[in-house]
């Protein structure tokens, strides 16, 4: 997949004035600086990701504090913390902090087998409030930065892990359809160009050479991919420069038009087995928090690849999410490494029992 993603890089950054070559170059160098990072953490006793749990959450909400008191502030977000010349989005790291909290959290409680609105408050706050403050505070904080794709991530890991510690089927749906019916609330909690681009998601010729600009030549670029695709570096929309941010949340439009279907099918497989590996360890470990952690992994990997293809396709609305180990994202490309070495750490110990 990384590779994958460094041959679509080097096409996206070829011979072109608007995205630098030397985003290949960067991806390529915290290629091998994450693959460091995975090794290393595949090495040693996993249990210790329990007793840094709380500690790295709690210091999670500090960063992204810091970040909107004094983060770097670009095209109208404030998300990256600058040190040493080098950014950092925390945002990303948020993910594996959520993760762990939550399975260390879940791995000590034990679900309710029933539901009785009346009887079970306790069950309600233990199995579903508390978890939820706990990604609320995350959540709210990448909310303000503003950052809707992530926040929407957060929110997904937290639904993935609370049902798959068996939560009580007739609480989780009723939550569900609680947040179902807020939903249009939130409207008036976006930022204009979030409105934008919900309403160029339902049509995106309302606004072809603004808002919608980027979608319509997603599309475009895609579907003139067929089959076979363009070849490498022979796609025009994107050499052409008509593909804004190609080398991060449109990737997949690059791989599409250069590759075609064929092409996006086969990355489109590689996540697939990914996931099913992922699935695989969870359910051979016996130690419910390294299950957890292993679920959590899966989970986000598998919400964001289906969101950001779904969103260059036009099938969902633009969310601004970057592809796992495709797009360029330094933060992104090692928060996804790391799990990917923890998901070998889990692999290691479940084969053991």
């Amino acid at each position: 997949l990384m590779s994958c993603g460094l041959v679509a890089l080097f096409s996206a950054s070829h011979q072109n004035v608007r995205v630098e070559h030397k985003v290949f170059y960067d991806q390529l160098l915290f290629c091998m600086f994450g693959l460091g990072a995975m090794f290393f953490l595949s090495r040693f006793d996993y249990r210790r990701f329990y007793d840094f749990s709380y500690p790295f959450y709690v210091m999670n909400v500090i960063v992204l504090g810091i970040v909107l008191l004094a983060g770097r502030n670009a095209l109208g977000a404030t998300r990256w913390i600058e040190i040493g010349g080098v950014s950092f989005q925390p945002s990303e790291m948020t993910k594996l902090c959520l993760i762990l909290a939550l399975a260390r959290y879940l791995s000590n409680r034990r679900p309710s087998l029933s539901f009785n609105l009346v009887s079970n408050l306790q069950v309600i706050i233990r199995d579903l409030i508390s978890p939820l403050l706990m990604t609320g505070i995350l959540a709210l904080l990448i909310f303000k930065q503003p950052d809707l794709g992530t926040a929407i991530l957060i929110f997904g890991i937290f639904l993935v892990m609370i049902f798959a510690n068996g939560m009580d089927k007739k609480l989780f749906f009723s939550f569900l359809t609680f947040c179902a019916v807020l939903l249009p609330f939130g409207w008036n909690f976006l930022k204009q160009y979030q409105k934008d681009r919900l309403l160029v998601f339902l049509n995106p010729n309302i606004d072809p050479l603004g808002s919608g600009y980027t979608i319509i030549q997603s599309k475009i670029a895609i579907g003139s991919g067929m089959i076979w695709g363009k070849g490498w570096l022979s796609g025009t929309q994107n050499q052409l420069n008509f593909l804004p941010e190609r080398h991060t949340d449109f990737i997949f439009s690059v791989i599409g038009e250069e590759w075609g279907v064929l092409g996006g099918i086969f990355l489109i497989a590689c996540f697939f087995l990914l996931v099913l590996t992922g699935l695989s360890i969870a359910e051979k470990i016996n130690d419910k928090f390294g299950a957890l952690v292993a679920i959590g992994i899966v989970g986000i990997l598998t919400l964001q690849v289906v969101i950001n293809i779904g969103m260059v396709m036009g099938m969902f609305p633009v969310v601004g999410i970057t592809l796992p180990f495709i797009s360029y994202g330094r933060t992104s490309l090692l928060s996804f490494i790391m799990m990917m070495g923890i998901l070998l750490n889990l692999s290691r110990r479940s084969s053991s029992y």
